[in-house]
C-alpha cells in the first residue's frame, strides 16, 4: 500500500466522504483516509489522477509521499551534488509553502467577503436595492462558492452532509430574499472551516514536531575513516561517533567515552543521565558534552525510537468508541435534520394557516442549526492533543481508545518486582558481631561474584569505603553458599546450611527468625568457630512508589492492588510501605491472570508490569501498562508504555486522560445543547438565521479551541 500526506482537509465529515469516494474507484477497496493524521493509504494500482480529482473537490491535495519522506535521508546522501540537495529541500519547502498559501488565500477571501458585507450593511438605504444585492451576492460567492458547489454535487447525488445542508440553506435564503442572512451564513461557514482546519493542523503540527526527534544521518567509522551515512543504512555492529550536541542515531552500547545523555525523546525525563563505556544508549537521545563511540545494537528500523514513533503515528489514526459513535450518529442525524426542516417548512402553512415565507425561513434556520460540525469535532482534536501530550512526557499510548480507557479505570493492579520496587536487592539490615573481620571477609568472598545478592553486599561495602582481604581459595557449596581461604583461615558465607559446622547461639537464631518474618533474605558470614555477622537483604522499594499510590487514590482510583510471586510476608511489608489498598503474595503467572479477571468483574482494571513475565496478566486486564525503558517486549505487549524506569509520570497521564474525556463530554454537551435550545425556538417561531448561525458556527469554533487547550503544558512538579 502507498501512503501519502494530505493537506487541506476541511473537516472530519469531508475526509470520510473523500474516503468513501476513493473506495468506489477501481482498486480502491482498502483505501483509508485519517482526518486526525492527514494520512491517505491506497493500493499502488489505483488511478492517482482520479484520487487527485476527488481530493480537489474538497480543496485537499497530496503534500508528499510518506514512503519518499521516510527514505528522503537516504536519497539525499546518495547524491552529494549541491544542486540536487537544494532541489530536494526546495521540494519539501514548496509543499509546506503551498499549504500556508492555501490558508492565506482562504483568509484573504474571507476578509474581502467581510469588507463587502460590511459595506452593504453600511450603505443599506443609500444604494439602490439591486446594487446592495450585488454586494451581498459577491460577498456570498467569494466566501462560500467552494462549499456551495460541493453541496450542489452532493444534492444531485442525493448525498446529505454538512455541505448539502449549507447549499440548501443558501439557496433557500436567497429564494426568499434574505440576502443579509445568506451572506452571513456563507462567511461564517467559511470562517468556521478555516478555524477548524487551523485547529486540527495545530494538533497535527504538535504531533509532527514530536516525530522530528529522529536524527537523519550518522558519522560512521570505517577503517579509521569517518563517513556521513543515512541512519537507514546502519547495521548491527557498526561503530558511530557522536559529537557533543548530536543525536544518537540508534540503540547501541558505548565502547569509548563518557558523557551525560538527554533521553527525553524516549523517557520524557528532562534531567540528563550519566553514561560511560559499556552502558546502553537509545536512538534519539542527545549527547550533551563528551565524545562517544557507540557500537550499534539495532538497525534504526528496529530501535526503540523507531518503534515509538511508528506506534505514535498509528495511535493518531485509531478512532475511540466515542468517536465511532459520533460518526455513526452523524450519518443518520443529517438526513433526520433535513426531514425535521422539511416538516417545519410544510406543516404549519398547510395545516395551521402559517405564513409560507415565515416557516420557510424557520426551516432554513433548522438546517443551519442541524450542521453536525461541532459534534463531529468533539473528539478527534482532543484525542490527538492528548496522545501528543502523553508522548512528550515519555508515555506511549498506542491509540485513542486506550487514552479514553485510561481516563475511566477505577482499579490498578501492580506487579511488585521492578514496578513498585527497583528489582535490585539491597542491604536493609546489618548485624555485626566481629567489627574487624565481618565486612572485610564478606567483601573478599563476594567481590568477584556476579550474583545479585553479592552485588548488593558489595554496594554496601563500597559505600563504607573499606579495604578488603584477598582470598587464597574459593569453593562453591551447592545450595548453601561459599567457602573461602583467607590469610590461611577458612570462612563461610551463605544461608544457615553453609554454617552447620558451628552451633548458632539462640540470640542469633531469634534474630534470623525475626529478619525472615520481616521478609528479608539472610546471608551469614562465619569462621570455624562463630558467626561474624549477617546481612538482611530485600528488594529496594522505589522512593516515589508511596507518593504515586497516594496521588492515584487522590485521582479517584478506588482500588490499588499489588500482585506478586514473592511470599506473603514480603508482600505484606511492601504493601504497607507503599500504601496499596490490597495485596496478594505467592502468585504464579496464571494466578495473577485469575486475580485480574476477578478484579475486572467488579470494575475497569489496568495492570502494570514489566511486559515480560506479566504478559498474560497485561493481556487479560482491560488496559495493559508496561514499565518500558525502551524494552522491545514492553513496547509490543502493552496498550500503554511508561518509557521511564519508574511510576512517577503515571498519575499525570491518568489525570490528562480524565481531562481529555471531560473535554470530549463537555464538547458533546455544548454541541448538542446549543442545537436543542435553538431547535426549541422553532416552536414559538423565534428561531432566526442569526441565532442558527451563532449556535452552529459558535459551537464549532468553541469546541476546537477547548480541545486545543489540552496541548498547553501546565507548570507542575513532576515526579522523577
Amino acid at each position: 500500500m502507498n501512503e501519502y500526506r494530505i493537506k487541506g482537509l476541511s473537516c472530519a465529515g469531508c475526509a470520510q466522504r473523500i474516503e468513501d469516494e476513493i473506495k468506489q474507484l477501481d482498486h480502491g477497496d482498502g483505501a483509508t483516509l485519517s482526518y486526525n493524521s492527514g494520512k491517505l493509504t491506497v493500493n499502488p494500482d489505483i488511478s492517482m489522477k482520479d484520487v487527485h480529482r476527488i481530493l480537489k473537490s474538497d480543496g485537499a491535495y497530496i503534500a508528499n509521499s510518506l514512503q519518499s519522506e521516510a527514505h528522503s535521508s537516504s536519497h539525499h546522501h546518495q547524491h552529494t551534488d549541491g544542486d540536487h540537495d537544494h532541489e530536494h529541500g526546495h521540494e519539501h519547502g514548496d509543499h509546506d509553502h503551498s499549504h500556508a498559501d492555501g490558508n492565506h488565500k482562504m483568509l484573504k477571501l474571507l476578509i474581502a467577503s467581510g469588507v463587502l458585507y460590511g459595506a452593504a450593511l453600511l450603505l443599506d438605504g443609500v444604494l439602490d436595492k439591486p446594487f446592495l444585492i450585488t454586494l451581498y451576492l459577491l460577498a456570498t460567492v467569494i466566501s462560500g462558492y467552494t462549499t456551495f458547489f460541493r453541496g450542489l454535487k452532493n444534492l444531485i447525488k442525493l448525498k446529505f452532509n454538512i455541505d448539502t445542508l449549507m447549499t440548501i440553506a443558501l439557496i433557500g435564503a436567497v429564494a426568499i430574499g434574505e440576502w443579509k442572512e445568506a451572506t452571513l451564513v456563507a462567511i461564517l461557514f467559511g470562517l468556521n472551516e478555516l478555524l477548524e482546519g487551523f485547529g486540527m493542523e495545530k494538533a497535527r503540527r504538535s504531533m509532527e514536531a514530536l516525530l522530528q526527534v529522529a536524527p537523519k544521518e550518522a558519522l560512521k567509522i570505517v577503517n579509521d575513516q569517518e563517513i556521513i551515512v543515512p541512519i537507514s543504512s546502519l547495521r548491527v555492529g557498526d561503530l558511530v561517533k557522536i559529537k557533543p550536541g548530536e543525536k544518537i542515531p540508534s540503540d547501541g552500547i558505548i565502547t569509548e567515552g563518557k558523557s551525560s545523555v538527554n533521553e527525553a525523546a524516549i523517557t520524557g525525563e528532562s534531567l540528563p543521565v550519566e553514561k560511560e563505556s559499556g552502558e546502553p544508549v537509545f536512538g534519539g537521545s542527545i549527547n550533551n558534552e563528551g565524545l562517544l563511540i557507540i557500537r550499534i545494537e539495532k538497525a534504526y528500523s528496529d530501535s526503540s525510537l523507531a518503534k515509538i514513533l511508528h506506534l505514535v503515528q498509528e495511535a493518531q489514526e485509531t478512532k475511540t468508541p466515542t468517536e465511532l459513535f459520533i460518526n455513526k450518529f452523524a450519518k443518520y442525524y443529517t438526513p433526520l435534520i433535513m426531514i425535521i426542516a422539511a416538516l417545519v417548512m410544510i406543516v404549519p402553512p398547510l395545516f395551521l394557516q402559517g405564513d409560507w415565507k415565515t416557516w420557510l425561513y424557520q426551516g432554513l434556520s433548522v438546517l443551519i442549526v442541524g450542521c453536525p460540525c461541532a459534534l463531529i469535532l468533539s473528539s478527534p482534536i482532543a484525542i490527538v492533543s492528548g496522545i501528543t501530550r502523553t508522548a512528550r512526557n515519555g508515555i506511549l499510548v498506542k491509540g485513542g481508545v486506550f487514552l479514553e480507557q485510561l481516563g475511566k479505570i477505577d482499579t490498578l493492579a501492580f506487579d511488585k518486582t521492578g514496578t513498585l520496587t527497583k528489582g535490585e536487592p539491597h542491604v536493609e539490615q546489618l548485624d555485626i558481631y566481629d567489627e574487624d573481620r565481618f565486612l572485610q571477609v564478606a567483601g573478599a568472598i563476594e567481590k568477584s561474584s556476579s550474583h545479585p545478592l553479592a552485588k548488593a553486599i558489595m554496594k554496601e561495602i563500597d559505600r563504607r569505603d573499606l579495604s578488603i582481604f584477598e582470598t587464597e581459595e574459593i569453593q562453591t557449596l551447592t545450595g548453601s553458599g561459599i567457602k573461602a581461604l583467607i590469610n590461611g583461615q577458612s570462612y563461610w558465607l551463605g544461608n544457615e546450611k553453609s554454617i552447620e559446622h558451628i552451633s548458632i547461639p539462640s540470640t542469633i537464631q531469634e534474630r534470623i527468625k525475626q529478619l525472615k518474618e520481616d521478609g528479608l533474605t539472610i546471608v551469614l558470614v562465619a569462621d570455624e568457630q562463630q558467626v561474624l555477622g549477617m546481612f538482611g537483604i530485600s528488594d529496594e522499594i522505589r522512593k516515589e512508589s508511596r507518593a504515586v499510590i497516594a496521588a492515584l487514590h487522590k485521582l479517584g482510583i478506588k482500588n490499588t492492588v499489588m500482585l506478586t510471586g514473592d511470599h506473603q510476608k514480603t508482600a505484606e511489608k511492601v504493601a504497607a510501605a507503599v500504601g496499596v489498598s490490597d495485596y496478594y503474595g505467592g502468585l504464579l503467572p496464571e494466578d495473577k491472570v485469575n486475580r485480574v479477571k476477578e478484579l475486572s468483574s467488579k470494575g475497569i482494571v489496568a495492570m502494570i508490569g514489566d511486559g515480560i513475565n506479566d504478559a498474560p496478566a497485561l493481556a487479560t486486564a482491560q488496559l495493559g501498562i508496561a514499565m518500558g525503558k525502551g524494552t522491545d517486549s514492553a513496547i509490543e505487549t502493552a496498550d500503554i508504555v511508561l518509557m521511564q524506569d519508574h511510576l512517577g509520570k503515571l498519575p499525570g497521564a491518568i489525570s490528562l486522560a480524565k481531562r481529555v474525556n471531560r473535554v470530549i463530554r463537555f464538547n458533546i454537551i455544548v454541541s448538542l445543547g446549543l442545537k436543542i435550545i435553538a431547535l426549541l425556538l422553532t416552536i414559538p417561531g423565534w428561531l432566526t438565521l442569526w441565532i442558527a448561525i451563532l449556535s452552529d458556527m459558535g459551537a464549532t469554533i468553541f469546541v476546537t479551541l477547548v480541545s486545543l487547550t489540552i496541548l498547553i503544558e501546565r507548570n507542575r512538579t513532576a515526579s522523577k
